[in-house]
């Protein structure tokens, strides 16, 4: 019996930032996909993600990717990263939240980086707090030092909801950040768009959610 739903913040509630770094790519004149593939190399030790776990400040941050992408044969400024991942607003994942929070218990839990927490000036930008209002609990990596994948992350939402994995739906738009929470027993959907995983979660849960 399903008594939780926990989820993913950035290309779920908001448009891919994936979207962002391909329009950057191209008005730069770059490889496509070259920040992912910066991104996806040695994903556990590089500047992403130790960003994502404060390791490194903005500044930190900002020389440390451009290293990396000078590995890959180009120049691309950490700060410019930064500033992608802002994406629109999906007012009908929104809504869906809304019906879902009046049966279930709602978490998010959200890789960020400290000048996106929403705490800081800047992560106004990137969190609608109105939205965030709506979750009962919340985990963002820049502030516990933890990021999914990390099984530690899921472990603490289960805790801070008091629920079992298994009585967890958890949505995200990354597969590498589903399969921790699918081997731990929660229910899973990725987020490849807004109508494919409403479908999902509808059927899910038994409940209207458009």
């Amino acid at each position: 019996m399903i008594e939780a739903v926990i989820w993913d913040f950035g290309g779920v509630f908001t448009s891919s930032p994936f979207e962002a770094f391909a329009r950057y790519e191209r008005e730069k004149g770059l490889p496509e996909n070259l920040i992912r593939r910066i991104n996806g190399t040695n994903p556990q030790g590089n500047a992403w993600a130790r960003f994502e776990r404060a390791e490194l400040d903005l500044d930190g941050f900002d020389r440390a990717f451009a290293e990396e992408s000078r590995a890959h044969g180009h120049h691309v400024p950490g700060r410019d990263v930064i500033a992608l991942l802002a994406g629109e607003l999906r007012h009908e994942m929104v809504e869906a939240l809304r019906r879902i929070r009046a049966k279930y218990k709602t978490g998010c839990i959200t890789n960020n980086v400290p000048s996106n927490r929403m705490d800081s000036a800047d992560g106004r930008a990137l969190y609608v707090r109105e939205v965030m209002a709506l979750f009962d609990h919340v985990i963002e990596s820049a502030r516990i030092g933890i990021r999914k994948p990390d099984p530690r992350i899921y472990e603490m939402m289960c805790a801070a909801l008091n629920v079992a994995p298994s009585a967890c739906i958890f949505l995200d738009d990354l597969g590498v950040n589903l399969k921790p929470a699918r081997a731990m027993g929660m229910h899973t959907i990725k987020v490849q768009s807004a109508t494919q995983a409403l479908a999902e979660l509808e059927d899910a849960t038994g409940l209207k959610l458009r």
